[in-house]
């Protein structure tokens, strides 16, 4: 098993979420709370120069095939807050990761939250997360680090961690501003146990613009827009607020397979399915997906775009080629994304998610698939919860 395959599992480790070791197993003696007063502690920090201030110039592609670059910089004065947690990504060698912050956590709040700053001040806390070492001895069978059984759990360690850090950003940093949580695969994981446990019905309820909780299997009842969270709906309009966006995706032509761990609840029950929120139609229907992907990488090279164009941006955008709607069939509920492939077009007519198996679909792109789309929701949904308030 390859490298990436390993990174493509160990992003998809929502499956791990919310669980505690059994009392049998050889459980780590309890953690020490992290201080979350001291910045080092956190990944991305407002007015820091840091991951999240780095360059999210993007090389725009049009059918045609002209290039042009389009500017990005934060807004210094963003009137909102993003506080994010991202997924599993450690390469530390323990079953838990430590709190130094490597090239892989860097990478992916570069990927998945820097292009926010534009809407809100963003907030990124390191956690004691499940590694991808532990997820890969879990895959393979091998026996976790540490002697722990290969079948064990994770313990709840990087939840209370984030638990600790959002704590600590409520009673110093918030100061009654509105915020949005983000997060993918396993940081969905840890945010929807956050939500269920800190936010859901309390008086701090009141301060959540919106959830977007990416690259999860959210648990709805059927024909509603709440089940694990009882009084946080699904959003249904870019202007909505107090509400959660949650989906998984896949290519409309590689739907999942019966095997996937994305598309349908994790504990099997016919009255609950997992939701879809399309973030380029949250109303429903179809809509164009506003991407910005990684210039290389996951398959791609930056010569690889489009005929005759060398990406030197970090990101590149290829307005309608991509589009998208929920499916909802074989017990699956998924975001479709399909690729308006023409000959004609200079464009590339594939996406690659990298090197993964059918049944993990565009896990590793989640986000990128529609970072434009979510980040202008951030700010539609940021200014009608500022003119409400």
């Amino acid at each position: 098993m390859s490298r990436n395959m390993f990174a493509a599992l160990a992003a998809a480790t929502l499956l791990l979420g919310g669980m505690a070791f059994p009392a049998a197993a050889q459980t780590p003696p309890a953690a020490d709370h992290n201080d979350y007063s001291k910045t080092q502690n956190w990944l991305c920090w407002p007015g820091r120069t840091d991951a999240c201030s780095n360059d999210n110039t993007a090389t725009v592609i049009t059918a045609a095939g002209k290039a042009t670059k389009e500017a990005w910089k934060a807004d210094p004065k963003a009137p909102i807050d993003c506080f994010y947690v991202y997924p599993t990504v450690s390469m530390d060698p323990g079953v838990l990761s430590d709190m130094t912050p490597n090239a892989e956590e860097q990478r992916v709040v570069e990927q998945q939250l820097s292009r926010f700053a534009s809407k809100c001040r963003v907030y990124a806390p390191m956690y004691r997360q499940f590694t991808l070492t532990a997820l890969r001895a879990m895959v393979t069978g091998a026996p976790l680090p540490g002697g722990l059984p290969a079948n064990a759990p994770r313990p709840q360690t990087g939840y209370q961690d984030v638990v600790d850090a959002w704590n600590h950003y409520l009673a110093h940093e918030n100061n009654g501003r509105g915020v949005i949580l983000i997060g993918h695969s396993q940081g969905s994981g840890v945010l929807t146990q956050l939500i269920a446990n800190e936010i859901d019905g309390k008086p701090v309820q009141d301060k959540l613009i919106s959830a977007m909780l990416l690259g999860t299997g959210l648990p709805v009842e059927k024909g509603k827009d709440t089940g694990t969270f009882k009084s946080i709906p699904l959003c249904k309009s870019a202007t909505q607020i107090g509400c959660a966006i949650a989906y998984a995706s896949f290519l409309d032509n590689a739907p999942p397979p019966a095997n996937s761990r994305f598309g349908r609840p994790r504990e099997p029950n016919p009255a609950m399915e997992v939701a879809c929120s399309n973030p380029a139609s949250l109303g429903g229907g179809k809509g164009e997906l506003h991407s910005y992907l990684a210039a290389t990488g996951n398959g791609h090279t930056a010569d690889g775009w489009a005929k005759g164009v060398s990406v030197t941006t970090p990101f590149v955008s290829l307005p309608g080629l991509l589009s998208a709607t929920c499916v909802n069939e074989n017990g699956f509920n998924y975001l479709a994304v399909h690729v308006n492939a023409d000959p004609a077009d200079a464009r590339t007519d594939t996406i690659k998610p990298g090197a993964v198996t059918p049944d993990w679909g565009l896990h590793l792109i989640d986000v990128n698939l529609a970072m434009g789309n979510l980040v202008d929701l951030a700010g539609s949904q940021g200014e009608a919860y500022l003119a409400k308030k």
